[in-house]
């Protein structure tokens, strides 16, 4: 076969080995089942009862390493794509799957608009100082 894209070569990477697309893990999914909003910077953590994921035969190599990782410390969608060497979106649908399956949950980040202002904090410390 040529190397020109059209043959085997295309499929396979010298130093990689074999080639798997991103969308053959997500079975072709572009979003998880209940649709969560993943940030990327939302916390994923491991679920105390998630005891072996390996068991499970419903999730994939790439599923047991997102609950593997979460277990001792808690990690952000993109450092988790980062360290899996993932697309975002695929690490999306992925960590959409094991909170659907109760595995992991995601803590996500206070909304700007929601925190306090700043000049509010400042004038409750200026008050209590008064005090």
């Amino acid at each position: 076969m040529s190397s020109d894209g059209q043959g085997s070569s295309h499929w396979f990477d010298d130093e990689a080995g074999p080639v798997v697309r991103p969308y053959a893990m997500t079975r072709g999914r572009t979003t998880s089942a209940a649709q969560h909003r993943l940030d990327l910077i939302a916390m994923v953590v491991t679920e105390r009862h998630a005891d072996d994921p390996e068991t499970d035969p419903t999730l994939s190599p790439e599923h047991v390493d997102i609950v593997e990782r979460c277990r001792d410390t808690p990690q952000t969608v993109a450092e988790l794509a980062a360290e899996l060497d993932l697309p975002i979106g695929v690490v999306r649908v992925l960590v959409g799957d094991l909170v659907d399956a109760a595995f992991v949950h995601v803590n996500r980040p206070v909304p700007p608009a929601e925190l306090p202002d700043e000049s509010i904090l400042r004038d409750v410390i200026d008050g209590l100082r008064a005090l």
